[in-house]
């Protein structure tokens, strides 16, 4: 599985970082970041749900899941 993040969408409402605190953290202005993004949004083992989760409470729609299969 893998997640990708539209930082443009982004309006900072935190509930990604709230949801998936392994997978997402905020900038200095309230803004969503990607952690795992440098590994080319690879979701670590474990962390499915919280990612989905995030996904699925993201209000605009900046976060996508993309399934292994």
């Amino acid at each position: 599985m893998r997640i990708t993040f539209d930082r443009d969408k982004c309006q900072g409402h935190g509930r990604c970082y709230a949801l998936a605190p392994d997978l997402f953290d905020s900038d200095d202005e309230g803004y969503a970041v990607l952690l795992v993004e440098a590994a080319d949004g690879t979701v670590p083992p474990g962390q499915e749900g919280a990612a989905t989760l995030a996904a699925d409470n993201c209000p605009e729609y900046a976060i996508t899941v993309h399934d292994a299969s």
